[in-house]
């Protein structure tokens, strides 16, 4: 059964933004041209993008046009790392390890905070980051297929998926949670400390709108990472 042209156009324009081919802050066709293109009403347009504005995924400017959603909202104290970036800024050499990658449902020992429904299909990876050739962070990640489907294709292999997420999915809300702790021995192990060594730990959940986009929590080496921010009242 072929689906109502509405829903076909939602779904083209969803998987030219989820892909990163429209990425934050390209404008998208004006309602006169994607009319054009699909050969339906301009009310039928109208409702396609209402709808995407209402999932976050665009803003609607009135005159400008609507154009892809940059993220809306950032802690003061600490921005979502592209931790590449943050290597490299140091002066060092970044490198990058996928250690596993599944696709499978949400379950019980998935992290509550999460946010994820039980069930929920999600791709599950755990990555370990370099700096000039010494473990830096050890991340363990979820992210939701159910909104971002674009992610069960991506080369998570080439590209970290912190990274991969920043430049494709626009995001709306983000909440992190800082911890210090002392590692266990296995993460001691894949981090290259001594067993309880000090580490910090940042649990991050991202949404757009009402939906979870990704949930990840990434141990840093305590003699090798620290936060900071600046700022006026």
């Amino acid at each position: 059964m072929t689906a109502p042209l509405k829903e076909r156009i939602r779904a083209d324009l969803e998987a030219r933004i989820l892909s990163g081919e429209w990425p934050p802050g390209y404008r998208i066709p004006f309602e006169s041209e994607l009319t054009d293109l699909y050969g339906c009403s301009r009310m039928t347009v109208n409702k396609v993008l209402a709808g995407l504005a209402e999932s976050g995924l665009i803003q609607r400017r009135r005159r400008a046009g609507s154009f892809v959603a940059q993220p809306a909202l950032q802690s003061a104290v600490l921005r979502i790392p592209d931790i590449p970036h943050e290597v490299e800024a140091r002066g060092e050499h970044y490198g990058f390890e996928l250690v596993a990658r599944e696709r499978r449902g949400v379950g019980p020992k998935d992290p509550p905070a999460s946010g994820l429904a039980p069930g929920e299909p999600v791709l599950a990876l755990t990555c370990r980051h370099l700096a000039s050739g010494r473990p830096f962070a050890w991340e363990e990640r979820l992210i939701s297929l159910a909104t971002v489907p674009a992610a069960a294709e991506a080369d998570f292999s080439a590209v970290p998926p912190g990274t991969w997420l920043l430049r494709h999915v626009p995001w709306t809300e983000a909440e992190h949670r800082i911890t210090a702790l002392n590692a266990s021995p296995a993460l001691a192990a894949s981090l290259d400390l001594p067993p309880g060594g000090a580490c910090l730990s940042v649990a991050r959940r991202t949404w757009r709108g009402d939906g979870t986009l990704t949930y990840v929590q990434q141990v840093f080496r305590g003699d090798l990472y620290s936060l900071g921010a600046r700022f006026a009242p």
